[in-house]
C-alpha cells in the first residue's frame, strides 16, 4: 500500500496535542473521537498518549502533508496510570544519563527525559555547541536501562521553549506559550525599526534575537516606505539637515545641523504625502 492509499483510508483528521508542545498534529482514524479525548497514537518515537485538540473533521488528503499516523484508540486506565509512572521513571533514567556523562567527560547539556508510553525506548534531549561523539554512552544507557535509547540534540532556542520562562516584557515567553515554528530573525529586522543595536538588550533567553522582532516588522517596511533613509540629508524652511532619527509611529523625525536640533512632524517635512492613519 502506498502512501497516498494509506491516506485515503481514514475516515477523519484527528489534531493531537502532546504535554511538550502546544503544537497540533494530524493523525488518521476511522473512530470519531471527541474533543479532550485522551488517545494513544503511533508517531516516530513509538507510542505516545496525546489529547484531541480540535474537534475531528472529515478526511481530506490536501490537509495533510507527508505520512498520516493512526490513532491506534483510546486511552484507557492502565495508559493514564502508565504515564504517571513513565514520568517518574524518566527523572530516574535521567539523574543514570547526567552520571554516564559525567563519567565520560563528554560536553553535552541534558534538557529532558521521556519514555514513550511502551517503555520501549527513551529519549534524552540536550544541548552541545560542538558534535558530540555518543557511541559509548549510548552502550552503557542501554546497559542500564534496557531499553532503546535516543539522543535528540537541539538548539537554544528549542531549549528556551522547552525550559520556559519571563521575557523582557514580563509575560512569558512566546516560544513556550504559543509558537510552533521559528521563523529566521535578522539584525536587518532591528535596523528597520530604528532600534539602537545593542544584541544584548535585543536578544532573548536563548541567546539569539528575540522573536518579537519579527512581528511588526512587515508594518514598519509599510510605514518606512517612500521615506528617505537615516542620516539623509534635506532641506527644510531654508536650512539643510541631516535626519538622525525617526519614529513611524509618532511620525516624527530628528532633524540637526551645526546649529541646532529639531524635531519635526512628517506632514511638515513632506506636506505633498497623505499620512493619515487609513492610509499610512
Amino acid at each position: 500500500m502506498n502512501q497516498e492509499e494509506r491516506k485515503v483510508s481514514y475516515k477523519y483528521i484527528v489534531y493531537i496535542q502532546f504535554d511538550e508542545s502546544k503544537k497540533a498534529y494530524t493523525f488518521g482514524s476511522n473512530i470519531k473521537y471527541d474533543l479532550n479525548d485522551q488517545v494513544v497514537v503511533e508517531t516516530i518515537r513509538g507510542k505516545e498518549l496525546g489529547k484531541v485538540c480540535a474537534p475531528v473533521i472529515d478526511f481530506d488528503a490536501k490537509k495533510i502533508k507527508g505520512d498520516c499516523k493512526p490513532v491506534l484508540r483510546l486511552a484507557t486506565k492502565y495508559d493514564l496510570i502508565q504515564k504517571e509512572e513513565n514520568t517518574k521513571k524518566a527523572q530516574a533514567a535521567l539523574k543514570i544519563c547526567h552520571k554516564c556523562i559525567e563519567a565520560l567527560d563528554l560536553d553535552m547539556h541534558l534538557i529532558s527525559g521521556e519514555y514513550t508510553l511502551d517503555r520501549s525506548k527513551v529519549i534524552f534531549t540536550y544541548v552541545s555547541d560542538d558534535r558530540v561523539d555518543f557511541r559509548q554512552l549510548l552502550k552503557d544507557l542501554a546497559s542500564q536501562l534496557h531499553c532503546r535509547i535516543e539522543l535528540r540534540q537541539v538548539g537554544p532556542r528549542n531549549k528556551a521553549k522547552m525550559v520556559g520562562g519571563l521575557g523582557n516584557c514580563g509575560m512569558e515567553t512566546c516560544c513556550s506559550r504559543f509558537l510552533n515554528d521559528f521563523d529566521t530573525v535578522s539584525i536587518n529586522m532591528a535596523k528597520n525599526q530604528l532600534l539602537a543595536l545593542n544584541i544584548q538588550k535585543l536578544s532573548g533567553q536563548c541567546g539569539k534575537l528575540m522573536c518579537c522582532l519579527r512581528y511588526e516588522n512587515d508594518e514598519y517596511t509599510r510605514l518606512r516606505k517612500d521615506l528617505p533613509k537615516l542620516n539623509s540629508m534635506i532641506t527644510f524652511e531654508d536650512s539643510k539637515y541631516r535626519i538622525t532619527s525617526m519614529n513611524v509611529l509618532q511620525k516624527q523625525a530628528k532633524l540637526e545641523n551645526k546649529e541646532e536640533v529639531r524635531f519635526v512632524s512628517f506632514e511638515e517635512l513632506w506636506p505633498d504625502k497623505d499620512f493619515s492613519d487609513e492610509d499610512y
